[in-house]
């Protein structure tokens, strides 16, 4: 589990079946076995080597996120050790597993701040979209600001730290990045899923056949 606040910066670079991650800031405590967000994707740490680290990664994974297109010109990547017990929630509960890639519709700078406009690349994930709510991108928490379509293209502001100490410095108009959204929205989903489910059973239950006959209706 992780929070969605970046860490450090890493720059990426693929080698053979495995990805090599060099801490290019503020390095971390990191042991072999441990979980690290890299650009919001929760990947496993298999060997370390002063201040670099590899991870193995799936095709899968190469192909749903930006890793595999990031890692073969060396970007730079955000990057968040997992959370431990005692630290603060300083952003918003993030799983590491992305649902889907946004792309970069526009970055706008303003006096005090920056705006940065995303799409889905697959609209059917707009539903997680909220008017300040929370998503992760590239792994940052970040608050919605204003949402159009439905969700499927949404605006968030960046505030200067967050602008200097991450990625989204680097970003230009279509661009990928990686999207999770709010994993209390998709308990929310699951749960009144479930609810209406169960309800249309119950009620196909009590109108069915067996049941008239059970009660007398039905000779």
């Amino acid at each position: 589990m992780f929070t969605g606040i970046i860490q450090s910066l890493g720059k990426l670079k693929q080698e053979k079946n495995f990805l090599k991650i060099e801490i290019l800031d503020k390095p971390f405590d990191i042991q072999i076995g441990d979980s690290i967000a890299v650009d919001g994707i929760c990947l496993t740490v298999k060997e370390i080597t002063n201040n670099q680290f590899k991870v193995d990664v799936s095709e899968e994974t190469l192909k749903k996120t930006s890793l595999g297109e990031k890692s073969s010109i060396n970007r730079i990547v955000n990057l968040e050790p997992a959370l431990r017990i005692s630290d603060r929630l300083g952003g918003h509960i993030v799983s590491g597993h992305i649902d889907g890639l946004g792309k970069v519709e526009n970055v706008e700078k303003l006096k005090k701040s920056w705006l940065l406009s995303i799409r889905w690349q697959n609209k059917s994930f707009s539903k997680y979209i909220v008017e300040k709510g929370s998503i992760c991108v590239n792994g940052i928490s970040l608050t919605i600001a204003k949402s159009d379509n439905h969700g499927e293209i949404f605006t968030i502001a960046i505030i200067p730290h967050t602008w200097s100490n991450t990625n989204l410095k680097y970003l230009s108009i279509g661009d990928s990045v990686n999207l999770e959204g709010d994993a209390l929205i998709k308990y929310v989903e699951k749960l009144l899923f479930f609810e209406k489910n169960k309800y249309v059973e119950n009620l196909s239950e009590e109108i069915s056949s067996d049941w008239l006959k059970e009660n007398g209706w039905n000779k």
